[in-house]
């Protein structure tokens, strides 16, 4: 940790990453490094070349437009979580808290993580379509900075009330699937709502493999029933939902609004999302 990127991104999670400036800056000076701060949408301007750590403070948005630059490379990732989310954060054991945050970072523990192509999108956590796509990317930011996390609660009512189901021709690992689903979420790590839930069993983000869960119904109650039992930790496939892991997909697409780590993305081609193994290193628990 000699020369140490800090990316900020100031809007996230009620402008938290603004209070912890100085103690970031301060915590880099007290290890010996030297430090450079680069708002979240400088990235393409810097010289990555100069240095050897990359803080991230924001959510899980934030540390997405980070990683493209730090996909197999020598560099080391620490997030600083001062998001809405922040559930890859909470998946590799990093807490809120700026303290306990900067001394997980201290430890230096290291590990490195998978991260999943979407038609050369870099995405660390999950990509989703449908009703996922819709909680994360029509959420008004005024409701997330007034209610932080809960906003994603309050929406996910909300939207359950008009769940569409569309049909979806993929290919799993070279297995042909034609489907009706009113949600698709591709997960490197299928936490939310921090690590209450989870859409996947012990799915973790160096396991290789990529968590798919596809909801069936367009009923709310149905829905409801489903949610129920994947917090108590039932997730079998029914007639509400599918859950199936793998390392290659392929989606016959016609216009895709979906989201990749909180971020709307429109995808105009046909959908090839693959694992890269191993593929960042990262401060962690």
């Amino acid at each position: 940790m000699e020369n140490v990127l800090i990316v900020t991104n100031f809007n996230a999670g009620r402008k938290k990453a603004l209070k912890y400036k100085k103690q970031v800056s301060k915590f880099v000076l007290e290890h010996d490094g030297r430090f450079k701060f680069a708002d979240i949408d400088e990235l393409q301007s810097i010289n990555f070349s100069e240095f050897d750590t990359i803080f991230v403070m924001g959510g899980d948005g934030s540390v997405n437009k980070a990683l493209p630059y730090l996909v197999n490379s020598d560099k080391t990732l620490g997030i600083i979580p001062c998001g809405t989310a922040n559930l890859l954060a909470a998946k590799l054991g990093i807490s809120l808290n700026i303290k306990k945050a900067l001394k997980t970072i201290s430890e230096g523990n290291v590990k490195k993580i998978d991260i999943i192509n979407v038609n050369d999108n870099i995405c660390g956590l999950r990509c989703g379509f449908g009703y996922d796509s819709d909680i994360i990317c029509k959420t008004p930011q005024s409701l997330k900075n007034r209610f932080g996390y809960f906003a994603y609660f309050i929406a996910g009512i909300l939207f359950a009330l008009r769940l569409k189901n569309k049909h979806y021709r993929i290919k799993i690992d070279g297995k042909d699937f034609e489907k009706e689903a009113s949600c698709l979420i591709f997960a490197n790590s299928a936490n939310m709502y921090r690590n209450i839930v989870s859409l996947a069993d012990n799915s973790l983000p160096d396991d290789g493999q990529i968590d798919i869960f596809m909801l069936k119904t367009t009923n709310p109650v149905v829905l409801y029933l489903e949610l129920v039992n994947i917090f108590f930790g039932i997730r079998k496939n029914n007639s509400r939902a599918e859950y199936l892991t793998g390392q290659s997909i392929e989606i016959e697409n016609n216009w895709q609004v979906c989201h990749i780590d909180g971020e709307k993305k429109n995808l105009k081609d046909n959908i090839n999302i693959s694992i890269i193994n191993q593929a960042v290193k990262i401060y962690s628990k």
